[in-house]
């Protein structure tokens, strides 16, 4: 009894499916396109603000290649740039600290993409599905401080202390770090060859200093004795402070948890010429 309805069940399936979906498998393609949107980070200087006043343009280039419906791989060249500024903050302790900065991002990038939906490009009846994506990226940055109208590169200033006696570190910070893209999304097609991707991800670095803040206040004299007067006013340019007393030792950042960035935004992408989807069991 149960062999029969087995063979019933199974029967009934194989009969369901059309003919043509024996005859044909979905052809591996890939898509290249532009990527226009916006970027910001997650720190010191903005520890919870998404989408503010420190959201900047972002532009890059798209390489998707679609291992079937609902996995693809992509490759990304990102530009864009990320701020952010103590005068803005709703903590008084973070206006005193009176810090800002800002810095151009470059990424490159694969992530892995799954879609909840079969989605391939042409087809009416596959023409959208949300989407997740997860991958490995490497990032170039150089955060910059400001005296005057003049803007200058923190990282050769050590402005923490970074290869002085007492310091964090024996080194200054790598503008180079690696992190980990993930985030959502949707698929739309838009024609036969083009499809619109909108996304939001985030970044999770491995570095707390997109904003060249972390640890505690270095003695500002010492810095300017051996880095320059530059050095010395960037590395504390607090407000309002008694000026007897100091803030050498004192916390000038968080450097439990690191910095992170995010792209958000739009891909414009076309489809390139493909094979044409061959019978299953016929090699060449």
């Amino acid at each position: 009894m149960k062999r029969h309805l087995f063979i019933s069940v199974v029967s009934l399936y194989f009969s369901s499916i059309p003919f043509g979906s024996w005859s044909q498998r979905p052809a591996k393609n890939a898509e290249i396109g532009l990527f226009l949107g916006c970027s910001y980070y997650i720190g010191d200087l903005n520890p919870l603000g998404h989408f503010n006043q420190f959201t900047k343009p972002a532009a890059g280039a798209v390489f998707r290649y679609n291992f079937n419906p609902r996995l693809a791989l992509r490759g990304n060249v990102l530009f864009g740039a990320v701020e952010g500024d103590d005068s803005f903050a709703g903590s008084a302790a973070q206006q005193q600290r009176n810090l800002k900065f800002k810095s151009n991002i470059y990424e490159l990038s694969g992530q892995l993409e799954f879609n909840f939906l079969d989605y391939e490009m042409g087809n009416d009846y596959h023409g959208f599905s949300p989407y997740i994506f997860i991958g490995l990226a490497g990032l170039k940055f150089n955060p910059k401080g400001q005296i005057d109208d003049r803007w200058v590169d923190l990282q050769p200033l050590g402005t923490e202390g970074q290869g002085l006696p007492g310091g964090p570190s024996k080194r200054k910070y790598k503008l180079t770090q690696l992190s980990i893209p993930f985030g959502v999304g949707v698929k739309i097609n838009l024609s036969k060859n083009i499809g619109i991707s909108i996304e939001w991800g985030m970044r999770k670095t491995f570095t707390d200093y997109l904003d060249d803040v972390s640890t505690r206040y270095y003695d500002p004299a010492l810095i300017t004795t051996k880095r320059g007067y530059n050095a010395g006013y960037l590395s504390d340019r607090s407000i309002g402070t008694d000026p007897n007393y100091s803030n050498v030792g004192r916390q000038r950042g968080n450097p439990t948890t690191k910095d992170w960035y995010c792209f958000s935004g739009m891909a414009l992408t076309i489809k390139l010429k493909e094979k044409r989807p061959k019978c299953p069991g016929v090699y060449k």
